[in-house]
Parts: structure tokens; C-alpha cells; sequence
């Protein structure tokens, strides 16, 4: 590997990046035996199943409790909307974290359906608004499209604090945890990351965000392409990267993925944005990506890649793609109805009957 990936990490980091160990595959089996004895058809309830084993293992228990569930919303600017690569100006991040507070955004009222805790905070809004702002790094990002986005140290300050926000759902006593996002530009700066981390093209990987004209599109190609032409982006240092062409909001939630994993507390995956800062997060700790759930395939051109590139399936294909933690927060209710089958459903045992056998389905 190159010199360049060896830097010197940040104590919160380091010692993270040191704590995170593997899931409790103990109790994923125990967990896939109980699903495999529940008086129904075998794997009948697909990715569900394996999501329940899968927070078994993160909850080192075979029967997990999901009742306690929060959102953690990353609120943050990018400096490069000044391309003209958005339709919206920078304002509207300040306005809708701002309805955060008032429960008032799209994920909200679903949240609110699902009995889940929301949580903003500003990580770099262009203004000061009445959203913590106890982890805030600056007024935005400075624009790629002419300089690294932020400086190393701002993007491990970055990580660092959303380690911290993991930490503090765990003493809180949170079971679940997901996060969402807000931030104008920010489809662009996680294509500019995925472009690197997975050595894309922009062309390939670029979409429409909230709603380009294809003239638009065209010109968020070029802005990509240069900031990755002129930053050189290092793939086997997710910081260079993430530093170079992410942005606040997508350095803290690779964090939050970290600190949930050091925690063993389950988080859901959101849209395209969390894709890229989880890609960052499994790039910095390979053993995170066991912890990691994915909700949704965002309507973005590069999600499937990307969740690929991550080994996720899916559960919910609704070509959502408001971002915020949505499709998150979607997943949650399913997961319930899972969770209560898989602990109230009588086993086979329970009523005398002969289970379900596995079946070599050549036979037919």
C-alpha cells in the first residue's frame, strides 16, 4: 500500500477502529434455529429473518428488544452548490433542519408513525440555527470543484463527533439506531466519494438528485469529474477522500457507523447518502459492515451499486428518495412485525407437528 494510508489517526478514532469486533454468531445461530422452528414455511419471511438474526448477533442476545429506536439526522452545507449543481440553494438546509426541531420533515412524520426518537444536528449549516450545534465544524464545506472540501483534521473531527453521538445512544439506552441526512449538494459530493472509493466514473454513477434537467446533469458530471481529476482522491485512504470531495454530513454519519458497531447497537442504513458514508465507514473497518442494515434502494442512479459493492439486500423497494432517513424509517415497522412473529409464533414443538425440512429444490 501507499505511504499516504499510513497517517496517524485520531485517538477517538483509533481506539474505535480498535474496539470493533466481530458479531455474536452464538446467538445468530440460535437466533436462525428459533426462525427455523417457528410453525410456518421455512425462510418464508425472506430478508426479514435475516435481519432479526442479524440484530441478534449485533445484540449479543437471541431474543433482541427493538423497542427504543432513534434517528440521527446530519445537518450539513457543501460548498460546491455554487457549480450550479442543485435546484435549490443553500438556504433550504437551514429551513428544513430547522422543521426538524418542530417534528415537521418528511422522516419525522413517518418517525413519529413508528415510535422513533429524531435527533438533528448541525454539522455545518451555512448559518447558525437553534439545531445543535455542539458538533458543528464549520459554515459549510469549501467547494471541491476548486479545493478539498475540508482540511484531514476537519474530516476526522468530523468522524470523531459522530462517534460521540453513537456513544451517547448507546448510554441512553437506545436498541436501534438509523441515520438520515440534510444537506443541499450532497448527492454530489457521495457520488464524488463513490467515485473514488470504487473507482467509477462520474458519467456512470451520477443521478438527477432532487430533480436536475439533463442540462443540469451534465454540468454535475463535469463538476465531479473535475474535482476528482484535480484532488487525486487516494481509494486506499477513505479520510483523503472523504476530506477531498465528501462533506461534513457524510463524515459524521461514517462515524455514527463506527461508534454503533464499537456499541453493538444495530443501524439501519438509509438512501444513497448513508451508502456513501457507510462505503467510507466499512473502507476505514471492514468488521462494520455486519452491523450495518440496509433499509431501502434509493431511486439514485449509483444506490445498487453501491449497496452491492457493500454485499446489502434491501428489504424495501419503494423508489424513495427524499433522503432524510425515510426509507430508514420505513424498514422499522417491518422489522417489528418480524420481531413479534419471531417471538410469539408457537414452534413446532408447541403443537406437536413435524417442522419443515430443508429441500434440495432440484428435486422440485
Amino acid at each position: 500500500g501507499s505511504r499516504r494510508g499510513k497517517r496517524t489517526l485520531g485517538t477517538l478514532l483509533t481506539e474505535t477502529l480498535e474496539n470493533i469486533i466481530e458479531m455474536d454468531h452464538a446467538a445468530e445461530k440460535m437466533a436462525r434455529d428459533r426462525w427455523n422452528h417457528i410453525a410456518k414455511p421455512l425462510h418464508s419471511l425472506g430478508l426479514l429473518e435475516e435481519q432479526i438474526v442479524q440484530i441478534a448477533g449485533i445484540r449479543q442476545n437471541p431474543f433482541p428488544s427493538i423497542d427504543r429506536r432513534i434517528l440521527v439526522v446530519f445537518c450539513s452545507d457543501n460548498g460546491v452548490v455554487r457549480e450550479g449543481v442543485t435546484q435549490t440553494g443553500q438556504e433550504t438546509t437551514a429551513l428544513v433542519a430547522r422543521n426538524f426541531l418542530r417534528g415537521k420533515t418528511t422522516a419525522c412524520i413517518m418517525c413519529q408513525r413508528a415510535g422513533i426518537d429524531v435527533i438533528p444536528y448541525d454539522f455545518g449549516i451555512s448559518v447558525d440555527t437553534d439545531v445543535s450545534m455542539q458538533y458543528k465544524i464549520a459554515c459549510g464545506t469549501e467547494n471541491m470543484a476548486e479545493k478539498p472540501a475540508m482540511t484531514r483534521e476537519q474530516a476526522e473531527i468530523a468522524i470523531e463527533n459522530g462517534i460521540r453521538i453513537a456513544a451517547e445512544c448507546h448510554e441512553k439506552g437506545y436498541d436501534l439506531a438509523a441515520a438520515g441526512e440534510m444537506g443541499i449538494g450532497n448527492t454530489t459530493t457521495s457520488t464524488a466519494v463513490i467515485c473514488a472509493l470504487l473507482s467509477k466514473a462520474p458519467e456512470e454513477m451520477t443521478g438527477r438528485g432532487a430533480g436536475l434537467s439533463s442540462e443540469g446533469l451534465k454540468r454535475k458530471i463535469r463538476v465531479i469529474q473535475k474535482a476528482l481529476d484535480t484532488l487525486q482522491p487516494d481509494p486506499a485512504d477513505p479520510l483523503d477522500v472523504v476530506s477531498k470531495t465528501g462533506g461534513f454530513d457524510i463524515a459524521g454519519m461514517a462515524g455514527f457507523y463506527l461508534g454503533c458497531a464499537r456499541y453493538h447497537l444495530p443501524v439501519i442504513l438509509d438512501g444513497f447518502i448513508s451508502n456513501a458514508a457507510a462505503l467510507t465507514a466499512v473502507r476505514l473497518c471492514p468488521a462494520v459492515n455486519d452491523y450495518l442494515i440496509a433499509s431501502h434502494c434509493s431511486a439514485e442512479k449509483a444506490a445498487k451499486t453501491v449497496l452491492h459493492a457493500l454485499g446489502k439486500t434491501p428489504p424495501v423497494q419503494a423508489g424513495i428518495c427524499v433522503g432524510e432517513g425515510c426509507g430508514a424509517a420505513a424498514l422499522v415497522p417491518l422489522l417489528d412485525m418480524a420481531l413479534d412473529v419471531y417471538k410469539k409464533m408457537y414452534t413446532f414443538d408447541d403443537i406437536a407437528m413435524e417442522s419443515y425440512k430443508e429441500q434440495d429444490m432440484e428435486d422440485g
